[in-house]
């Protein structure tokens, strides 16, 4: 552009002078920014007609927002994001619990119909946009309160994500000794009824009870009472202390985040270089020695077991839709996040269907790892695979806590780093100073996740992991699904693709993103409400009070949804319609609102497929 100083101490910017050939139609905008001492800032720009293949006018600010060093560090960032506990320990548990290869039906339907296509919509909209999960709603300003949602979740997610990485140190840390701590009774920490493993044998041991639930184990103790010390706590009303052992661990899980988040992408890329790639040598490895176990066969053919008649029961295609949103990991913010720092052109289409469909297949394939272990463990204890294979089983654990560290620290990465570049997008202070806040950001979590590691910490965390992202998330992510497909509007945010790619999203996306995907996250959102009960952890069953705090947790992160629509439709002038319109239309269109233009809105995007 030609800057030209004009009298009286005003400065402008204009078009070049020179006339360009064969260069599309297009409208120009021409926005009066501020009027301040004298000086006053006019900005124009270009804004391609929605038939223009162009790439939309980039600010200067998305000229230098920093990119990946490599694609691969892009996608093995959103990999190393969306595998994690629950593809490795949680799917292979409901694989075999509903019907084993059965399960894989409505498992890859709804991976179909619904988790690919948002796992796509949320890489297009922070690639096209280049922002984070809160100013990446300035295609449509009122919606801006669920970016504020889904950043407020990662955070909540982060205070209690990161005491069970805590805990894998913790386990690594106990493991270099020349006998491990959780093998034999005698030690500090055991009761008086502990029992040599040795001397259990049979399905039931008195009660009904289960080996695998069978508290007094030297495994089962060192976890409950040597790392949780939970027979000092009375309940969630009695927490004590924070733990200086594991508070240390926590240290250092905190320390391990910031530096490899303080410098952005360019660090956090070549860390997951490991973390991502660790839990697939570990599986590999797990996989090599488990089949050669006694009993292996057993247990990979308990897996791979096929029960149609399981797909009658209502709570598989709840389990199975379930699993496919939480593993995803759509609508915390992070895909958004990690897309923004894309090339604009990148192909992320590909990158979709590349990952999700990496992610499904580990869930998958860790299944084998873990039920040729577990058959070993039904063969040498003498039980049955249903008395092993348990959500809660401490074997399990065990099996899984050294993995947990890589698994995690690459999660909770992502949830951190959403956080940081959905706020310091927002607030241009925070970028300036990224390390600081970066900072900020991990201490702060730290402070929350004492809370976790006292005596009564596992209530803590129980009660966090139930409400901070239960019902919150998928209502979240609902609201972003019907904010894009039905008001931004399902086609100009295909233009936005086809601009980006060069081609337009087919038919099926479009349906898909229009209303099935909206559909099924409102079936989850009902299903999540209906089958939730009250928390209890093993035989304690929580109060009625902190099912409340609970709630009051869910929703505070919700709030931001109704509130902040409330707010934007305030504080614009005008009358009721042109706030209406100034509200769910692009920030770049507000200056026709200005006007008054308001019939210029192309408003029937809300009903356009």
């Amino acid at each position: 552009m030609n800057i030209q100083v004009l009298p009286d101490n005003k400065v402008s910017s204009v078009a070049p002078l020179k006339p360009y050939d064969n260069v599309e139609k297009r409208e120009v905008e021409l926005i009066l920014v501020k009027d301040h001492n004298g000086v006053q800032y006019t900005s124009s720009s270009i804004i391609p007609s929605p038939s223009s293949h162009a790439c939309p006018p980039a600010s200067i600010e998305d000229e230098e927002r920093e990119t990946w060093g490599k694609k691969m560090d892009f996608l093995l960032s959103v990999i190393g994001f969306a595998v994690d506990l629950a593809n490795v320990w949680r799917f292979p548990y409901l694989c075999y619990k509903n019907g084993g290869g059965a399960f894989l039906i409505p498992y890859i339907l709804f991976l179909v119909i619904a988790g690919m296509p948002l796992f796509y919509m949320e890489l297009a909209l922070g690639q096209y946009n280049r922002e984070g999960a809160a100013t990446v709603w300035k295609i449509c300003p009122v919606f801006k309160g669920v970016g504020y949602t889904v950043i407020i979740i990662a955070l909540y997610v982060g205070f209690y994500y990161n005491v069970i990485i805590a805990w894998s140190l913790y386990y690594l840390f106990s493991s270099f000794t020349s006998e491990l701590p959780w093998l034999k009774c005698g030690n500090s920490w055991n009761s008086l009824n502990c029992t040599d493993p040795k001397l259990l044998n049979g399905s039931f041991l008195g009660n009904g009870t289960t080996y695998s639930k069978y508290k007094f184990t030297p495994a089962a103790e060192f976890y409950e009472r040597g790392v949780l010390h939970l027979h000092e706590s009375k309940g969630i009303q009695d927490l004590g202390q924070p733990r200086w052992q594991l508070s240390l661990c926590l240290v250092a899980v905190v320390f391990i985040l910031y530096f490899s988040l303080w410098k952005g992408v360019k660090s956090s890329g070549k860390v997951v270089y490991i973390t991502a790639t660790m839990p697939y040598v570990v599986l590999f490895v797990l996989l090599i020695r488990g089949i050669t176990l006694p009993g292996a066969m057993d247990g990979i053919r308990a897996y791979l077991h096929i029960d149609f008649k399981q797909l009658n029961n209502p709570t598989v295609w709840i389990d199975a839709a379930t699993q496919i949103f939480y593993s995803l990991g759509a609508g915390f913010g992070v895909l958004i996040a990690f897309a923004s720092y894309n090339k604009f052109d990148n192909n992320c289409y590909r990158d979709a269907l590349l990952t999700s469909t990496i992610n499904c297949v580990t869930s998958f394939f860790s299944g084998f790892a873990i039920f040729s272990v577990l058959g070993y463990m039904a063969s040498k204890h003498g039980v049955k695979i249903e008395d092993v294979a348990t959500e809660g089983s401490t074997f399990w654990a065990i099996v899984f806590f050294i993995m947990l560290l890589t698994l995690g620290i690459d999660s909770s990465m992502g949830g951190m780093e959403a956080v940081i570049t959905g706020l310091t997008d927002d607030f241009k202070i925070l970028k300036r100073n990224r390390k600081l806040f970066t900072f900020a950001t991990a201490f702060g979590t730290f402070l929350v996740a004492l809370f976790c590691i006292t005596n009564g910490g596992i209530y803590v965390l129980t009660l966090l992991d139930t409400y901070a992202a239960g019902t919150s998330i998928l209502f979240g992510v609902l609201v972003e699904a019907i904010g894009v497909s039905w008001f931004y509007g399902v086609d100009r945010f295909s233009e936005d693709i086809e601009r980006m790619m060069g081609f337009k999203p087919g038919l099926y996306w479009r349906l898909c993103w229009k209303f099935v995907s909206p559909a099924f996250l409102l079936f989850v959102v009902i299903a999540s409400i209906v089958t939730s009960t009250g928390m209890r952890y093993d035989d304690y069953i929580f109060p009625r009070w902190s099912n409340v705090v609970g709630w009051g947790i869910a929703m505070s992160s919700m709030l931001f949804v109704p509130f902040y629509a409330i707010y934007k439709f305030i504080s614009v002038p005008g009358t009721f319609k042109e706030r209406i319109a100034y509200c769910i239309t692009p920030e770049h269109e507000h200056h026709l609102v200005a006007e008054g233009n308001v019939r210029q809105f192309k408003l029937k995007h809300w009903l356009a497929i």
